[in-house]
C-alpha cells in the first residue's frame, strides 16, 4: 500500500511544532492539526458520494484550503484535478467535461455543477483521524492539465508513486531539514506545489504566500529568517535590481522554476547575494524533478557558465534524441529533443491514446518536446522548444490554444501568437494579425479578456498583410520572432 498522505500520520506522532503558516490569515498548523482537517474534509467528500477513482476538481485561490483539499482527495483515494481560479468558465467547462469530474471544490457558485465549499476549516483542528484509503504505487492521484500543439489541454496522469519519487528527490536536492524555514510562492494549481509537500514531509516550517507581493516576500524573508526561498526568473531579476542583501541573510538556497533563467540575471544574483540557485528542469508530466535534472550548490565551481540545468536527480535518466527519430541518440553538444526516464514519469495522458503513444515510449522514455544538448560532463542545456510554447513569469502559454479562441472573433481573418523576449518576464505573448477589413484592437482585446485567462492575452498586436508560411501553409513563428522581437 502507498497512499502519499500517510506521511502526515507519521509526522503527527513524532512532531510537536508548527509546520505551516499562512501570514495573510495569521494561522499556523501542526502536522496533527493538518491531518485532522484533511480527515474531516475527506469525510465530507465521502458523504457527498466521492469514492476511490472519482475525479474532483479544485477551483480555489492559493490558500490553506487548497492544500488541505488536495490532501483530502488523495486521502480517500480520489483523483485531484488542480485548476487555477483565474480560469474562465469556458476553460473550466472543458476540463470538467474532459475529466468527467464528479465534484468541484470551490468558493464560488457554478450553475449546473456539483460543488463543495470547505468552510470553517480551523474548527476541524481536533477531529478524529480518517484512515487512508488503500492505494498502490500506480494508482492515479492527480490529473495535471497541460496543453500541447493541438491547443486542447490534456491531463497528465500522475500516481501516488510519481509523487513519492518527486517528494523524495526534492527533499534530497534541497537537503531539507526540520529546522528549515521555507517560503513558497508557487501556485497550488501547478505541480510546483510539490516543493511545499516536500517541506511538510520533513517537518520543516512552510510559509504559504497566497498572492505574490514583493514587499511581503522581502519582509517575510527577514522577519522569519527564511532558509529556503522559492522564486521565478522575474522575481530573481527584481532582486538583482533591489540589492536586498540584508533581508536575505539567512537564505542558504533558492529555487528557480517556471521558465528559463537568463545567464546574465543568474550571474548577477549569485555575485550580489552569494546564494546558490537550484536551477531545476522538469515538466508537469514529471512532477518537476520527480524525473528531471538540477544544478546543486556543489556544482557551482563547474557551473560558471550559468546556463545549465544540471545532472539527473535520483532514479532519473536523460538523453538527447533526433527530433524526427527518437531511436537515434545524439552525441555530445548535438542538439535534439530531450528525453527523460524514471519513476516520476506520468502514466500517460487521460483519454488521449494517440498522444500518449507519441510521447511516452514503450521503453519508458518520455519525449519532452524541449530541445537541448548534453556537454562532456553530461550536464543538460536547454536551447529551444519544439512546440513553440511561451513561458511568461512561469505561466505556460500555448499559441495554438490562444489562436483557436481568438479566431472566433468575427473581424479577424488570420492570427499567429508568438513570443518576444522580455527582460523581466522572460517572454511575453504577442500577436500578428490579418484582418478582414479594418483593424479592431480594442474589440479583440475585450473578447480575449472574456474568453481567456489574463496571462494568455497578447501584450501587443502587430497588423500584417499576410503571415509568413512555408509553401503557403506551415506557419513560421521563428520568422515572426525575428521580425518583431525588437519592436516591443
Amino acid at each position: 500500500m502507498l497512499n502519499i498522505t500517510t506521511f502526515l500520520d507519521a509526522n503527527s506522532k513524532r512532531l510537536n511544532k508548527n509546520v505551516l503558516y499562512n501570514p495573510r490569515k495569521n494561522t499556523k498548523y501542526t502536522s496533527r492539526e493538518i491531518l485532522s482537517i484533511v480527515s474531516e474534509i475527506g469525510r465530507e467528500l465521502k458523504s457527498l458520494g466521492i469514492k476511490k477513482g472519482n475525479r474532483v476538481i479544485i477551483y480555489l485561490n492559493n490558500s490553506t484550503e487548497y492544500l488541505f483539499s488536495l490532501f483530502a482527495v488523495w486521502r480517500i483515494g480520489g483523483i485531484a484535478i488542480p485548476t487555477n481560479r483565474i480560469y474562465t468558465r469556458t476553460e473550466l467547462d472543458y476540463i470538467i467535461n474532459d475529466s468527467q469530474a464528479k465534484l468541484i471544490i470551490t468558493d464560488c457558485e457554478l450553475d449546473g455543477i456539483n460543488t463543495y465549499i470547505p468552510a470553517n476549516i480551523d474548527e476541524y483542528k481536533d477531529c478524529e483521524i480518517l484512515d487512508a484509503t488503500q492505494t498502490e504505487w500506480n494508482d492515479l492521484c492527480q490529473l495535471q492539465y497541460t496543453s500541447g500543439t493541438t491547443g486542447k489541454p490534456k491531463g497528465a496522469m500522475l500516481t501516488h508513486g510519481n509523487y513519492f519519487t518527486a517528494i523524495h528527490n526534492e527533499c534530497d536536492v534541497l537537503t531539507l531539514k526540520q529546522d528549515d524555514i521555507f517560503l513558497g510562492i508557487y501556485p497550488m494549481a501547478h505541480v510546483g506545489l510539490s516543493w511545499a509537500i516536500a517541506a511538510l514531509r520533513v517537518g520543516a516550517y512552510y510559509i504559504l504566500i497566497e498572492e505574490f507581493n514583493m514587499d511581503e516576500y522581502i519582509e517575510l524573508c527577514e522577519k522569519e529568517k527564511v532558509s529556503i526561498l522559492t522564486g521565478m526568473p522575474p522575481v530573481i531579476h527584481s532582486l538583482t535590481t533591489m540589492n536586498k542583501t540584508k533581508e536575505l541573510t539567512h537564505v542558504r538556497e533558492m529555487i528557480s522554476g517556471g521558465g528559463p533563467l537568463h545567464k546574465k540575471i543568474w550571474k548577477e544574483f549569485n555575485e550580489t547575494y552569494n546564494i546558490p540557485i537550484i536551477n531545476a528542469y522538469g515538466l508537469s508530466e514529471t512532477i518537476v524533478i520527480g524525473t528531471g535534472t538540477v544544478i546543486r550548490p556543489q556544482d557551482y565551481e563547474e557551473a560558471d557558465r550559468y546556463e545549465s540545468v544540471g545532472h539527473p536527480v535520483c532514479f532519473s535518466e536523460v538523453k538527447i534524441v533526433d527530433e524526427d527519430n527518437p531511436l537515434k541518440i545524439m552525441g555530445k553538444y548535438e542538439q535534439g529533443e530531450i528525453a527523460l526516464r524514471g519513476p516520476g514519469i506520468a502514466k500517460g495522458y487521460w483519454r488521449r491514446e494517440k498522444q500518449t503513444i507519441e510521447a511516452f515510449l514503450d521503453n519508458g522514455w518520455f519525449l519532452t518536446g524541449d530541445i537541448g544538448y548534453l556537454d562532456e560532463d553530461n550536464r543538460l542545456f536547454i536551447t529551444d522548444r519544439k512546440k513553440d510554447m511561451i513561458v511568461m513569469s512561469g505561466w505556460k502559454i500555448y499559441p495554438t490554444e490562444v489562436e483557436e479562441v481568438l479566431l472566433k472573433y468575427p473581424k479577424l481573418k488570420e492570427i499567429a501568437i508568438f513570443s518576444v523576449e522580455d527582460k523581466h518576464r522572460g517572454e511575453i505573448p504577442v500577436a500578428a494579425i490579418v484582418w478582414h477589413d479594418d483593424a479592431d484592437h480594442e474589440g479583440l482585446l475585450k473578447y480575449a479578456r472574456e474568453n481567456l485567462s489574463r496571462y494568455k492575452i497578447p501584450r501587443k498586436i502587430f497588423d500584417v498583410d499576410e503571415l509568413p508560411r512555408v509553401n503557403g501553409w506551415k506557419l513560421l513563428r521563428r520568422e515572426l520572432r525575428e521580425i518583431y522581437g525588437n519592436k516591443c
